[in-house]
């Protein structure tokens, strides 16, 4: 769900990353505290506002980057129905998407290289247990970008699959998936050795 960086500049690209970070921790903290669905949709509000005030292709990004999470509420809301427990269900359903959110909104507004950044001097005190910041930075900031990638080379495979076949797609599209990514990860580990690494 976390996304790139969006191409739309905002008033929130020139927030801190570490401000921004910080809050989205007590964000969620606060999050998963309430557990009642009216001061959850109100926090969800509070996001979707946030995300209308930056303009309107903004939260439309916003809301793209929120479509896998959909499957997984269908299926929250089957099970509660069929469990007769409603209510927990929409906690359930309100709390995951105004995190999700909260976190994409983060993510597209703050640029890769200041995630990286803040992600070397928050891991700065590994250096005295021996362990390199610098490599476990990189490592974060690598996660966050693979995210959308896996994504968007997941659609792909997808379009290919109902190109070629009639039934639906299937358990099938995972080893394709999987193979991708580690033919990815194998060329950003190449890149990586041939830059220095993270010397």
């Amino acid at each position: 769900m976390l996304t790139l960086t969006s191409p739309h500049r905002t008033f929130a690209h020139d927030w801190p990353a570490g401000a921004k970070v910080a809050a989205l921790c007590i964000f969620t903290l606060v999050l998963f505290r309430v557990t009642s669905p009216l001061p959850l949709a109100m926090m969800l509000g509070a996001v979707a506002a946030l995300a209308l005030a930056c303009g309107g292709r903004f939260a439309a990004a916003l809301i793209r980057a929120l479509r896998p999470v959909w499957p997984f509420l269908v299926v929250l809301a089957l099970w509660h129905l069929w469990t007769s427990d409603l209510p927990a269900g929409l906690v359930i359903a309100l709390r995951m998407i105004a995190a999700l959110a909260a976190a994409s909104f983060v993510t597209m507004t703050t640029p890769l290289f200041a995630m990286l950044a803040l992600f070397q001097r928050l891991t700065a005190p590994l250096a005295r247990l021996g362990l390199n910041p610098k490599a476990f930075s990189i490592a974060l900031a690598l996660m966050i970008r693979f995210i959308p990638v896996m994504l968007a080379r997941f659609d792909q495979l997808a379009f290919a699959w109902r190109a070629r076949a009639a039934r639906r797609m299937g358990w099938q599209v995972l080893m394709p998936a999987a193979l991708a990514a580690l033919d990815d990860a194998a060329h950003v580990a190449e890149a990586l050795r041939a830059r220095g690494g993270a010397e």
